[in-house]
């Protein structure tokens, strides 16, 4: 920390006070003297709309003292480049987390379908968790030893909800660092921000910082500037920084209310009369009538008792008429006609270069713009001069009443100018995402559309109301840059229509720190076309999606499309909406369009790629990643997606070319190690594969579905410990994440370790009180523990949630046979083999359960269950999965009375078994044969005194 209140220095000073006492006049004759006295200096006003760009501002004007931060501006353009490469992605993206603000550049902006900001945690599976379910389902051992979990678990249940933004950002870029960058890019930038200052700090005896119209800027930096200053959130700021802030009110109570005593309050008061007749002396203005009338003309404000002395009036000759306001004054007072009306043209545009100082007077002013720069209302940073506002606003005030037409007329012309300005740059090349992309660009368009809504008021609004559908669609910071000055046009142009929205569209920018409001407001209000309104809907819908609301963001998406058909980028959106539900043939009907409406887009490929391969359609995956990679080369991350789809393919070859071909390009692009990790597993080259995961944990080292997959590796080399610590560290690293909770409960079940379990399943439901899955396997360790009732209350609410899984159907036809509720287990079976008519275990509960109710047909049902489990065998080598199919095929021959077949079989499940979780489900599937069939007692007694002999010699580490 900089220092706690009670001992901490001064450091922080804030000159305050109402507009035109002097507090920027006072802020940059500060900042002379800080140079004067070798310090280094910035000076940042209401032009940088975030904490980024502030700090951005600061690293541009010390590399122009000769003290650049280096290492901040190479981490700033990676995050630059790092949010592009994000935003353009096929990702469902993104979050900053609770708390984060959307509309700055804290969030990703605008991808294929927009990007866009927000985000909460997702009740669906993203294709990466698909990707991971689907691909290492079998072998990362989600297949227990014995029982209903066999055939039963569906991929995309396990894959809900599993790894949210991070998952795909790690996916799409290169490490761990570029997805903290993007997804936080202050916990990433602000410690390289004030490492740079402290070295800067430490070869110049102090360095300045200036932040002016404070009244502007402060609710985006206020929380920024306060931890950077007084806390250690970000690391520490050197001890020779000072900070000069100004601004009208004072500091706001809840961001500054503790530090308040380490602030050196500096308000500044209109001139006392002694201190107003000292200038105006000063100036040579000694007449006491002509005092007098500055005096009151002015009311003592310094910026117009400058402003009225600078024109000298030499006497009573000069005054004229005393009424009047005090611009009306020093125009009056000062002679020259063409200096006059250059004051007047000049205070039109919201700032002026030598360019637009030329459009904005008449020819004779033309050489004037050296004068224009020295008056005392006239500020120049940067290359741009700007009006002091009190001057600016009274002069606008006296050319809207003089002349109209007038008004009209220059605002026209400084509107062309602008555009002009704006079709020169179009000369040039077009950034990627467009020419909003271009800052220059950008600059232009904005004041062309102030100027436009200027000059005509009504005639420009709905054009101004449809762009800000363009600049919401480029990103927070645009956003809140055309807001303002659409607010700012409707009180210069007195437009009440206009002023309204801008304060409508500003409240809802800054209601909850979400900027989907405004969207709302134009979609109520704007009096959009069909076209605009279809775009906005596309925007909220990509908003709704990135935030996990796929229902409202399908509705939104549906409504663009009704309201404009051929609208691809909504189509897409759609498309990749259903794709992540896991509604892949709705999904496949909008991306099929999509394609056609522009073949041209990879994206779109990549995404129905993927939603391909969810429908295990894998060739014709590979075939779009392979149109996806013609027309983007660069996009790694779809060799990562298309390596995989060649491993499920068993086209080993092509799947590590593929890898291959993007690790050439990248090294380090952790996402591709990964696959390539898994390709190399399933070829048992596990020390390769060793080694890919451990590179790609070092990049990115919270990698949950890395983890996963290491520990299968891990586990199958005997490697247990270790093994078990990935999966730990992969459910710390993402609790919320099925994927790792069923693979970290399976093997503190494999271990006999059930209270850990239990209560690891505890704290997944406080999290997530609505996981069908974490129910399920709650439920599970329920009945092997043989508390049976809550094992049905856990599966009663998981079948609520989620109707059709067969998994937790069939731990419910488990339990419902324990406590012999028989016609509800053929209840549940029933629809088991109706969703899966080849579930194996469906079918061998079943012939039990028809056996002890008296009922034909159980001996088809036996003998059909004796061919899939034979035939899942086969599909098995001698590794964890296999021991269930081994314990389940001796289930049915016992059950069928075939004992030279069942001996066989469980001689060979207890020389294969390895867990003593394996073990315990065979004992409750025997207890579950035994209360069916007590008559088989005598069988069944002897087998289980075998397994509790086996028990105790199995490894405690092993699962």
């Amino acid at each position: 920390m900089r220092g706690a209140p009670e001992d901490a220095a001064q450091f922080l000073f804030h000159i305050r006070g109402p507009a035109g006492v002097g507090k920027s006049t006072l802020a940059r004759r500060l900042e002379g003297m800080a140079r004067e006295e070798r310090a280094v200096t910035a000076y940042v006003d209401e032009a940088a709309t975030d904490a980024v760009e502030a700090m951005e501002a600061i690293s541009a004007q010390f590399a122009q003292q000769g003290a650049a931060l280096k290492a901040f501006d190479k981490l700033l353009a990676t995050y630059r480049q790092r949010r592009h490469e994000a935003d353009a992605g096929a990702a469902a993206a993104l979050g900053a987390g609770p708390g984060a603000d959307p509309t700055s550049d804290g969030a990703p902006g605008a991808g294929r379908d927009g990007g866009g900001p927000g985000a909460s945690p997702s009740p669906s599976p993203s294709p990466s968790s698909m990707v991971a379910s689907q691909i290492g389902l079998v072998g990362l051992g989600m297949i227990p030893g014995v029982g209903a979990f066999t055939g039963a678990v569906d991929p995309g249940h396990l894959a809900a909800g599993a790894d949210r933004v991070k998952a795909l950002l790690s996916a799409r870029l290169r490490n761990h660092d570029d997805v903290q960058l993007v997804l936080s890019p202050l916990q990433s930038l602000v410690p390289v921000f004030l490492t740079e200052l402290a070295e800067v700090a430490r070869r110049h005896p102090w360095l300045v910082l200036f932040f002016d119209t404070y009244e502007r800027s402060g609710p985006q930096l206020d929380a920024w500037l306060r931890d950077i200053l007084v806390g250690d959130r970000y690391g520490e700021m050197p001890a020779n920084v000072l900070v000069v802030l100004a601004g009208q009110p004072r500091l706001a109570t809840r961001t500054w209310e503790d530090w308040l005593d380490v602030v050196t309050d500096w308000p500044l008061e209109v001139f006392t009369d002694a201190e107003a007749r000292q200038l105006l002396t000063a100036k040579g203005v000694t007449d006491e009538r002509v005092v007098d009338v500055i005096l009151t003309l002015s009311e003592r404000l310094p910026v117009l008792v400058s402003t009225l002395a600078e024109a000298r009036p030499a006497g009573v000759s000069d005054i004229g008429d005393p009424s009047g306001t005090a611009v009306e004054r020093f125009l009056k007072w000062e002679t020259d006609s063409v200096r006059r009306a250059a004051a007047l043209s000049c205070a039109l545009p919201q700032e002026l270069d030598e360019d637009v100082y030329r459009a904005a007077v008449e020819a004779e002013a033309s050489e004037l713009f050296g004068w224009l720069r020295a008056l005392p209302f006239v500020t120049d940073h940067a290359g741009h001069c700007r009006y002091h506002d009190v001057v600016r606003n009274a002069m606008l005030r006296l050319q809207r009443q003089q002349s109209p037409a007038r008004w009209q007329q220059q605002h026209t012309r400084l509107a062309d100018t602008f555009r002009d300005r704006r079709t020169q740059v179009e000369e040039g090349t077009a950034p990627p995402e467009g020419w909003w992309g271009d800052d220059r660009w950008r600059a232009a368009r904005l004041q062309e559309t102030y100027h436009r809504l200027c000059a005509g008021p009504h005639a420009a609004l709905p054009d101004a109301l449809r762009e800000l559908l363009d600049a919401y669609d480029h990103g927070g910071g645009t956003l809140r840059r055309w807001i303002q000055t659409l607010s700012r046009a409707g009180r210069d142009s007195g437009a009440p229509a206009i002023d309204s929205w801008g304060r409508r569209l500003l409240a809802a920018v800054e209601e909850r720190h979400t900027a989907i409001g405004v969207l709302t407001v134009l979609l109520r209000h704007g009096g959009l076309d069909p076209q605009g309104r279809s775009l906005a809907h596309t925007l909220r819908g990509r908003d709704h999606r990135n935030a996990g609301r796929y229902d409202e963001a399908v509705e939104d998406y549906s409504h663009a499309i009704a309201l404009a058909p051929d609208a691809e980028r909504a189509r897409y959106g759609r498309g990749w909406t259903l794709s992540l539900q896991g509604q892949y043939g709705e999904a496949l009907v909008d991306l099929d369009r999509a394609v056609e409406l522009s073949p041209a887009e990879a994206d779109t490929f990549v995404a129905r790629g993927l939603t391909l391969f969810g429908l295990s359609r894998d060739e014709e995956a590979v075939a779009d990643y392979d149109r996806a990679i013609e027309l983007d080369p660069g996009d790694l991350l779809t060799f990562g997606f298309r390596g995989l789809a060649l491993l499920r393919l068993e086209r080993h070859d092509d799947a590590l070319a593929s890898c291959g071909h993007a690790l050439e390009g990248d090294p380090e692009h952790a996402y591709v190690l990964a696959v390539r990790g898994d390709i190399l597993q399933d070829l048992g080259r596990f020390d390769e594969a060793l080694a890919d995961y451990g590179r790609a944990i070092e990049l990115d080292p919270e990698p949950s579905y890395v983890l996963t997959r290491r520990a299968k590796v891990l586990q199958a080399t005997g490697r247990y410990t270790e093994a078990f610590a990935d999966l730990d560290r992969a459910v710390h690293a993402d609790p919320s994440g099925m994927l790792a909770l069923a693979l970290h409960v399976r093997a503190l079940q494999g271990m006999g370790r059930y209270a850990e379990a239990l209560a690891q399943l505890d704290r997944a439901l406080e999290i997530d009180p609505s996981s069908a899955l974490a129910l399920s396997l709650r439920g599970k360790l329920h009945r092997l523990t043989e508390r049976y009732a809550d094992s049905l209350l856990d599966l009663d609410r998981a079948i609520e949630l989620s109707p059709d899984d067969t998994f937790a159907l069939n731990e419910h036809a488990l339990s419902c046979h324990m406590t012999g509720r028989y016609e509800d287990v053929v209840s549940d079976l029933d629809r088991v083999m109706e969703i899966r008519p080849d579930n194996s275990w469906a079918h061998y509960e079943m012939a039990i359960v028809l056996r002890v109710l008296g009922r034909p047909g159980h001996e088809r049902l036996l003998s059909r269950a004796a061919e899939l489990f034979a035939a899942e065998s086969d599909e098995d080598g001698q590794d964890t999965v296999s021991v269930a199919r081994v314990g389940n095929r001796f289930l049915v021959q016992f059950a069928m009375g075939h004992r030279s077949e069942q001996a066989a079989l469980f001689e060979e499940f207890l020389r294969i078994c390895s867990t003593r979780g394996q073990i315990d489900e065979l004992l409750a599937d025997l207890s579950g044969l035994l209360a069916a069939l007590p008559s088989e007692g005598e069988r069944v007694l002897p087998v289980v005194h075998r397994l509790r002999e086996a028990r105790t010699s199995v490894s405690p580490t092993a699962y």
